[in-house]
């Protein structure tokens, strides 16, 4: 098992929308794609504040790479993403992958 890690940094004054709009996506769009048991994370304590963590289990790459090729088909993502852009520090978002030991 994997844990895909996909985190974004919100602007100032904006992490609750930021958070909100992952809750949403996480209730209408992950579905959509196979993706279930997703967790959200924020920074506390050495991270920044600012900083939007959402953790999803896959069995492994081919079950991510399936995921994300049908998200870059889903009209639903792209809007969802084009709305969250003016609340987010451009150039931060980025994927992690860790392995279940």
């Amino acid at each position: 098992m994997l844990i895909a890690r996909w985190q974004i940094d919100a602007r100032f004054g904006h992490k609750q929308e930021v958070i909100s709009r992952l809750q949403q996506w996480a209730q209408e769009i992950a579905p959509q794609v196979g993706m279930h048991c997703g967790r959200l994370l924020t920074g506390s304590i050495g991270a920044l504040e600012a900083t939007v963590v959402h953790d999803w289990e896959v069995a492994d790459l081919t079950e991510l790479d399936r995921a994300w090729q049908q998200l870059a088909q889903l009209p639903a993502h792209a809007q969802w993403g084009r709305d969250l852009e003016p609340f987010v520090v451009s150039g931060t978002a980025r994927w992690e992958i860790y392995r279940v030991i």
